[in-house]
């Protein structure tokens, strides 16, 4: 018989896990500490498997279901939600460690020791303030050239043409980086380029300095 949340919240602990059955594997598991967690039995090239769902009351019962739903779509496709999680949870390590803000700390710390102090800290500055509230925590290979433009219109809005060009020259000067540390394959600031003299006017008109 499927739960319910009168059920569920009157589920008491005892002293092993207690398990109480919802349907299509899903079940809440009761520890003997009064925790209550989601977990779902399958079965997976002929092995029994199960997948932690979330924990009660966070994951409500409505909330368990879709994702036991979630994870039979899986299964019907041929793919083991637990390996499935576990690429995802990779793929979201990996975005993370390549973030536009990292890879643009790394240029600017192989770069800065060239540059004044000066120069150095108006670079770091335009990073924090202009670009990485926007763009840092995107995956620098997926940055678009349309997420630049609205990046360069907001620095526009306040009447900075000049750090508006200097700012895409510095986004341009980061995806060379990235290409050349494999790190991205292609530099989307070259898209922008024909929309520069539209969008910031005359400060555009100065060629970029081009970095590695």
């Amino acid at each position: 018989m499927p739960l319910s949340d009168t059920a569920i919240r009157n589920a008491k602990s005892g002293e092993k896990p207690k398990k109480l059955s919802d349907s299509g594997g899903l079940y809440l598991e009761v520890a003997p500490s009064g925790g209550k967690w989601w977990r779902l039995k399958y079965r997976f090239d002929g092995k029994e498997k199960r997948l932690s769902l979330g924990v009660y009351p966070d994951v409500t019962l409505k909330d368990a279901r879709e994702r036991r739903d979630q994870a039979r779509k899986l299964l019907a496709n041929g793919t083991d939600p637990s390996e499935n999680r576990k690429a995802m949870r990779s793929a979201r390590v990996e975005r993370a460690a390549n973030s536009f803000e990292v890879v643009a700390r790394e240029w600017f710390a192989k770069h800065s020791p060239n540059w004044s102090a000066k120069h150095a800290a108006v670079i770091m500055r335009r990073l924090e303030r202009d670009i990485s509230p926007w763009i840092g925590g995107i995956a620098v290979a997926d940055v678009t050239a349309p997420q630049l433009l609205e990046e360069v219109r907001r620095i526009e809005k306040r009447g900075a043409l000049e750090t508006a060009h200097r700012a895409m020259s510095n986004c341009g000067q980061v995806f060379r980086y990235a290409i050349a540390t494999s790190r991205s394959e292609r530099d989307p600031s070259g898209d922008h380029a024909a929309h520069c003299l539209r969008i910031v006017g005359t400060a555009c008109r100065r060629p970029l300095a081009v970095k590695y």
